[in-house]
């Protein structure tokens, strides 16, 4: 690192016509000869959650040995190349989300509802829905006073928050991870042009003829801003001006990708339903931009906490493209069948692909003197195992990441049965610096996470 004594403050950002765009962390901004500039250098951990429905077919999810010796297995094969990056954990129940005497039916509703919150979602198809503060806004109410945003909250093929979706159960439940109190569930957004403009355009209205009217005024985010970009880059030294070069193509490449999702939907489609306006009609890029779009979040420090439904319990997404055209959650009803069960495997193994591409694309980012992956505890999982049966017990759950320095991969660590999920939810908050002394049935702090 060169250090220099022109030095910009971090929460540095370029606007223009009512646009912000923040910042990467650049060497610049790292102060000359201070005990700062090895923190800033060394940069923050993140805190992500990515849930993936319907659980794991559970042999061909969990490695036979443990420690650092495990196989990858066929469902965590794509994620082979990221081991000294992952923790493999086994053993963990998730009590909160048990059918209780006099629950209703639906098994969805309550394992999304408790899944973040360790609570026992109260069953209701009304909006007297309650279940509790996810751990993910506990972290933000830490983490969010030092970023523009607490947190971010995002999905793809979400079902509005009113009526049911499972049996005795409010669509509340299964359409969000994030609850900012027992009764405020937090929505996701689904629609990448939406999210782009919380974090790159002006945020004073989500109104459609508003955002189209900004869209004729401004076409790019970075149009808005070039004097000042140009002038930025002049006085910043050689690996500055590359790291913003690289920032700023990404933030323009998802403005491009946006802008053809939405054209697509303008145009007549026969026969097919009409998505909605900025979803891209292919499921994967709309996980890939979606993806994009946290790590640039993360990467300009507009947040440190995103939950990421990839997929909503209940889903009728099919996967024709691999070769798997069945509704996922009726597929995840398999009764034991072979077949059922092998396109499950294809299925859940195509998911940890698209985590894969979110590794990857942490990986080759760089933040300080290192990554995003060395900086991030992404948790990746779901909140039942055996889907046929709807088990909540040794649940299906991946860590992976660096945490700066709190997490050591490259394990399969296997845990006493029963043990809950929420004593991992208090050893990420406590390796976040978030003081917690108990969350939802913790019985402590998950151990070895960090040990070598």
């Amino acid at each position: 690192m060169i250090i220099t004594k022109r030095t910009l403050p971090r929460r540095t950002m370029l606007r223009g016509l009512g646009t912000a765009v923040a910042l990467p962390l650049l060497e610049s901004m790292v102060p000359a000869m201070t005990a700062l500039a090895k923190t800033e250098a060394r940069g923050k951990p993140r805190l992500g959650m990515v849930y993936v429905p319907h659980g794991a077919v559970m042999d061909k999810w969990t490695p036979e040995a443990d420690g650092a010796a495990f196989e990858f297995t066929p469902i965590l094969q794509p994620l082979e190349s990221f081991r000294e990056r992952l923790l493999v954990l086994t053993g963990m129940d998730h009590k909160p989300a048990a059918q209780m005497p006099g629950d209703p039916a639906g098994g969805h509703g309550r394992i999304t509802g408790a899944f973040l919150t360790g609570v026992h979602a109260k069953p209701t198809e009304g909006a007297d829905f309650e279940a509790g503060t996810s751990m993910d806004q506990i972290a933000a109410a830490h983490l969010g006073k030092q970023t523009q945003l607490a947190s971010l909250e995002v999905g793809v093929s979400l079902p509005d928050f009113g009526g049911a979706c499972d049996a005795g159960f409010s669509c509340a439940y299964v359409s969000t991870l994030s609850w900012s109190s027992p009764t405020t569930p937090l929505p996701m957004e689904s629609n990448p042009r939406a999210l782009f403009e919380r974090l790159f355009g002006d945020g004073t209205s989500t109104d459609p003829a508003a955002r189209q009217e900004r869209r004729a005024r401004d076409s790019s985010v970075l149009d808005a801003v070039t004097n000042k970009v140009a002038r930025l880059q002049q006085g910043l030294g050689a690996a500055d001006r590359a790291k913003l070069t690289d920032y700023l193509t990404a933030v323009r490449d998802i403005e491009r990708r946006i802008e053809r999702a939405e054209a697509d939907a303008e145009r007549e489609l026969p026969v097919v339903d009409r998505p909605a306006a900025g979803t891209p009609d292919s499921f994967e890029e709309h996980v890939k931009v979606l993806f994009d779009m946290q790590v640039l979040a993360y990467q300009a420090d507009l947040t440190r906490v995103i939950s990421f439904l990839m997929t909503p319990e209940l889903t009728p997404q099919t996967y024709p493209q691999i070769g798997v055209p069945d509704p996922h959650h009726a597929l995840s009803h398999h009764e034991n069948r072979p077949e059922s069960l092998a396109k499950l495997v294809k299925l859940q193994s195509y998911h940890t692909g698209l985590f894969r591409y979110y590794l990857d694309k942490l990986q080759q980012t760089p933040d300080g003197e290192q990554t995003l992956l060395d900086q991030v505890m992404v948790m990746y999982g779901s909140g039942m195992s055996n889907s046929n049966l709807h088990n909540i017990q040794n649940l299906p759950m991946l860590v992976a990441g660096g945490g700066a320095g709190r997490l050591t991969g490259g394990r399969h660590l296997r845990y006493a049965e029963g043990t809950p999920l929420a004593n991992l939810f208090m050893a990420l908050l406590t390796k976040l610096d978030v003081p917690v002394e108990q969350f939802g049935d913790s019985t402590g702090t998950l151990q070895h996470l960090n040990d070598v």
